[in-house]
């Protein structure tokens, strides 16, 4: 009967522990988006309205896909944003090293955001190269900034054209420093 006893009298000395544990679950999922007005939420805003009508933080939330223990994906995306300025082209440009201080943003989540924006700046990149007539240099700026504009180090390309001043394709032939790079002429002649 004396163990009965002293293992309630142990259980009564969980309960606050336990009462706190429950404040700190309810406290936690509240910060869940599923807590959300279903309207409300990223990924339903997607199926019944299409996903042009996402704010940036909402795309990069679904991108994300959770948040962490004290914010939602949403707030975590704002987060993020903020740190770059509230600027795409900003974020595009962070590496690995700059998102993971960003508390709440493992390896994991800066790799798939980063590989998000390498996805963007290709896609820019890609739009019909060879069917664009190369008359200008503003031409060639528009042809190469999706490649280049975000870059940290400079690069040398060639960019090969037919008669009809087409483009035949677009080569690099060196990759350099901050300020330079170094072009060896028997590799273009090659």
């Amino acid at each position: 009967m004396a163990s009965l006893n002293g293992g309630s009298s142990a259980l009564m000395m969980l309960a606050p522990a336990h009462q706190c544990l429950k404040r700190i679950m309810n406290e936690y999922n509240s910060h869940a988006l599923t807590t959300w007005a279903v309207e409300e939420r990223p990924r339903e805003k997607v199926m019944a309205n299409g996903v042009q009508y996402l704010s940036d933080s909402e795309l990069l939330a679904i991108l994300l896909g959770s948040g962490s223990r004290n914010q939602t994906a949403v707030e975590l995306a704002r987060t993020i944003l903020h740190g770059a300025g509230n600027n795409l082209q900003e974020l595009g440009r962070q590496s690995i090293g700059e998102l993971v201080r960003i508390k709440g943003v493992g390896p994991a989540k800066a790799i798939t955001l980063l590989a998000a924006m390498e996805l963007g700046r290709r896609r820019a990149g890609m739009h019909h190269v060879e069917k664009i007539p190369v008359k200008s240099s503003e031409t060639v700026f528009k042809l190469f900034h999706p490649l280049l504009g975000d870059l940290d180090h400079e690069e040398f390309w060639l960019l090969m054209l037919n008669r009809a001043n087409r483009v035949l394709g677009r080569y690099k032939v060196s990759q350099g420093g901050l300020s330079g790079t170094v072009i060896d002429t028997r590799i273009i002649l090659k």
